[in-house]
C-alpha cells in the first residue's frame, strides 16, 4: 500500500526503523489526497528531517518534495517558507545549496504569493552560502529564472539580483528584464529597481540605473510607472544634492502629472518619502508645487492621498519658510478641501489637519484653523465629525482650554446627541480629558447633564462607555464631588421603568464603588443594590449577585455578614436558573472571606482578649480585605 511504499522510500535499511514508523506516516499524508493532511504535514517537515537525519533528509526527503511540487497553494507556501529555515537540517551553510531545486521549483508557479515567500527564502539562504558556492550552485540558479520561457520565472529573478555577487556583472540580466514584452516582469522589475540601485557603487546608478528607472517611468503600462514611483525614493537618497535636479526630478515631475490617476496618486502616497530624500532645497522649488496640484486633482483619490499627507508634508518643509508656504500654498488648498464633494477626501484632511495647530502657533490656530475646524464640526459625514474629535488635544495644547471651549464646545454638545452612535461615543471617551482641563465648575455647568444623559442612550456601547466615563471623572474630581453629583443621579435610575436602566445602575455601582470608597459604598450604594434583588426582571436580579461580589471588598464587613450574605443567599434560592447561578458564584467567591472573617471574631473573642466588645467586629474589613482578594 501507499504507507509501506513510503517506507521504503525514507525508512527501508539501517538499525531502529521502527523507530521512524510516525515519520513513515508523516511522509505518507504528503500524498494524501485530503488538501489539509498534506498542509499538516508540510508544518512538520521539520520534525520529519530530524528523524530522518541530515543525510537522508539531502538524499531523500528533498529530491522526494522537488519530485512532487505540484500542490494546492497553500500548501506550496507553506513549502516555501518552511524550506528558507531548513539549513541546519540538511547539515549546515556547507550543504545549504541541496535546498536550492525545491525552491527554484516554487520561484516559477502560478500562484504569485508562492513565489515571492520561495524568492524570501531563496534571499535568506543565499547569506547562508559560500562565495564559491554562491557561484557554483546560486548564481546559475538566478541565470536560468531571469532567462525562463515563463514570466514567473522572469518575475522571481527580479528579486534576487541584489544578492548575487559581484553585482555588476548582473546589471545586463537586470536591464533584459526591465525592458521584457511581459509587463508582469517589468512591474517585478520596476518593484525591485530601488533595491538593486542600493547594493550597486554610485557610478553604476548614475551611468545604468537612471537610464532604467527613465524607462521604467515611461513604460506603457501604468501599473509598471507607479511602481517606478516607489523606486524613485530609494534611487533619490543615493544620489548626491547636485545630481537630483538633472537625473530624477524630470521624471518625477513627469510621474506628478502623469495621465493615469494611479500613478499620481503613488506619488502623493509617497510624497512625505520623496520631500525627505529630495531635501529643502528641491522641497521648495518643485514639491510644493506639485502636492499644490495633487491637493487640487480631479480625482478623488490623489485629492485624499494627498491630504492625507498634509501635515507630514508641512512638518518637513525647511523651518525658515515653513510658515510662508503653508500660509501662502498650503492653506488656500487645505480650505477647500474642507469643502470637498468626495466624504473621504474630507475625512483624510480631517485626520490630520489638527496636527497644522502645533505647527502654525496660536494665533494662526486662532485666525485660520478655527474655522475650518468648526466646518469640519459641523459636516455631513460621520467619520469628518469623528476624526476632528479624536484630534481635539493637539489644538488645546496650542490655544488653550477656555479658547477651545468657547470655539468648538457649542459644536461638541450638539454632538453629543448625535444620530451616529460612533460619533458620541468619540465624544465620551474625549471628556474626562476636556473636564480635567476644563475645572469642575465649567463641567457641572456645561457638561454634567450631557455625561447623565449618555447613561441611558439606546446603544449598549454608549451607555458602557458612559459609565466608564463616570469612573475617569470620579478620579479627576474627588470622591466628595462623586456623592453630591454624580451619586443621586445614578441611584435615582434604579427606579426607572426601564429595566435596561436600572441595570445601567448596577454597572455604575460596579465602576464607581472602588473610586468613591467605602463610606459612600456602603451607606449610599449597598441599599439601592439590595433592594434591587427583589427586582421582577431576572437579568436585574442576578446582575445584582455580581454586582455584590464586585462591590464586596470595598464593603464593610458587618454589612457583607448582616445584609449581602442573607440576600445571596436567598437569591441563590431564586425559581430563574441565571439568577441562582451568579448568586452561586458570588457565594462561592465571598467564602473565604467570611471564613476568615469568622475565625478572626472567634479570636478577638477569646478569654485572652476579654476587654473587646463584640461591637469590634464592624472595624475590622480595612485589615482582613488586605488579607483577602476576590
Amino acid at each position: 500500500d501507499s504507507r509501506s511504499g513510503s517506507e521504503g522510500t525514507c525508512c527501508e535499511g539501517g538499525e531502529g526503523d521502527d523507530s521512524l514508523y510516525p515519520i513513515a506516516v508523516l511522509i505518507d499524508e504528503l500524498r494524501n489526497e485530503d488538501v489539509q493532511l498534506r498542509l499538516n504535514s508540510i508544518k512538520k517537515l521539520s520534525t520529519i528531517a530530524l528523524a530522518l537525519g541530515v543525510e537522508r533528509t539531502r538524499t531523500e526527503l528533498l529530491p522526494f518534495l522537488t519530485d512532487t511540487i505540484y500542490d494546492e497553494d497553500e500548501v506550496l507556501l507553506a513549502l516555501a517558507e518552511q524550506l528558507g529555515s531548513f539549513t541546519v537540517l540538511v547539515g549546515g551553510p556547507e550543504y545549504v545549496h541541496c535546498l536550492l531545486p525545491p525552491l527554484e521549483s516554487l520561484a516559477t508557479v502560478e500562484e504569485t504569493v508562492v513565489r515571492d515567500k520561495a524568492v524570501e527564502s531563496l534571499r535568506k539562504i543565499s547569506q547562508e552560502h559560500s562565495p564559491v558556492d554562491l557561484e557554483v550552485h546560486f548564481e546559475p540558479l538566478v541565470k536560468r529564472l531571469a532567462c525562463g520561457d515563463w514570466f514567473t520565472s522572469r518575475t522571481s529573478a527580479c528579486g534576487l539580483f541584489s544578492v548575487c555577487y559581484p553585482l555588476e556583472r548582473w546589471v545586463t540580466h537586470f536591464r533584459t528584464l526591465c525592458s521584457d514584452d511581459t509587463p508582469m516582469v517589468r512591474r517585478a522589475a520596476a518593484s525591485k529597481l530601488g533595491e538593486f540601485a542600493k547594493v550597486l557603487e554610485l557610478d553604476y546608478v548614475k551611468s545604468d540605473i537612471i537610464p532604467l528607472f527613465t524607462a521604467l517611468a515611461s513604460d506603457e503600462q501604468d501599473s509598471v510607472r507607479l511602481l517606478a514611483v516607489e523606486a524613485c525614493v530609494s534611487i533619490a537618497t543615493l544620489l548626491p544634492q547636485e545630481d537630483l535636479e538633472a537625473l530624477v526630478m524630470p521624471t518625477l515631475r513627469q510621474a506628478a502629472e502623469d495621465k493615469s490617476w494611479r500613478v499620481r496618486y503613488m506619488v502623493a502616497d509617497k510624497f512625505s518619502e520623496l520631500q525627505k530624500a529630495v531635501g529643502p532645497e528641491i522641497t521648495k522649488n518643485d514639491l510644493v508645487p506639485a502636492f499644490q496640484n495633487l491637493l487640487k486633482d480631479c480625482e478623488a483619490e490623489v485629492r485624499a492621498a494627498a491630504a492625507n499627507k498634509v501635515k507630514e508634508f508641512c512638518e518637513n518643509l525647511p523651518e525658515d519658510s515653513r510658515e510662508t508656504i503653508i500660509m501662502t500654498h498650503v492653506l488656500p488648498c487645505v480650505k477647500e478641501l474642507v469643502s470637498d464633494t468626495n466624504q473621504h477626501v474630507k475625512s483624510a484632511l480631517a485626520s490630520v489637519i489638527m496636527g497644522l495647530s502645533t505647527i502654525l502657533g496660536k494665533d494662526n490656530t486662532v485666525e485660520h484653523l478655527l474655522p475650518l475646524f468648526l466646518a469640519q464640526l459641523k459636516d455631513e459625514c460621520p467619520e469628518v465629525r469623528l476624526n476632528i474629535i479624536s484630534n481635539l488635544d493637539c489644538v488645546n495644547e496650542v490655544i488653550g482650554i477656555r479658547q477651545l471651549s468657547q470655539s468648538l464646545l457649542p459644536a461638541i454638545v450638539e454632538l453629543a446627541e448625535d444620530a451616529k452612535w460612533r460619533v458620541r461615543l468619540a465624544i465620551i471617551e474625549y471628556m474626562p480629558l476636556l473636564a480635567g482641563q476644563l475645572g469642575v465648575e465649567f463641567f457641572d455647568e456645561k457638561l454634567n447633564s450631557l455625561c447623565m444623559a449618555w447613561l441611558v442612550d439606546h446603544v449598549y456601547a454608549i451607555r458602557e462607555a458612559a459609565t466608564c466615563n463616570l469612573m475617569k471623572l470620579v478620579e479627576k474630581f474627588g470622591a466628595e464631588w462623586a456623592q453630591n453629583t454624580i451619586v443621586p443621579k445614578v441611584l435615582s435610575m434604579s427606579n426607572d421603568p426601564n429595566y435596561l436602566h436600572r441595570m445601567t445602575t448596577l454597572f455604575c455601582i460596579n465602576a464607581l464603588s472602588e473610586v468613591c470608597g467605602q463610606e459612600i459604598t456602603t451607606k449610599h450604594m449597598l441599599p439601592v443594590v439590595l433592594k434591587m434583588a427583589s427586582d421582577q426582571v431576572a437579568n436585574v436580579r442576578f446582575n445584582v449577585a455580581k454586582c455584590l461580589q464586585k462591590i464586596g471588598p470595598v464593603l464593610d464587613s458587618s454589612a457583607l455578614q448582616a445584609e449581602v450574605k442573607p440576600v445571596l443567599e436567598i437569591l441563590a434560592t431564586d425559581q430563574d436558573m441565571d439568577v441562582k447561578y451568579f448568586a452561586q458564584e458570588a457565594i462561592s467567591g465571598m467564602s473565604p472571606f467570611w471564613a476568615l472573617l469568622d475565625a478572626r471574631v472567634k479570636q478577638l473573642h477569646a478569654p485572652s482578649f476579654p476587654s473587646l466588645a463584640p461591637g469590634i467586629t464592624l472595624h475590622l474589613s480595612s485589615s482582613l480585605l488586605q488579607e483577602v482578594h476576590f
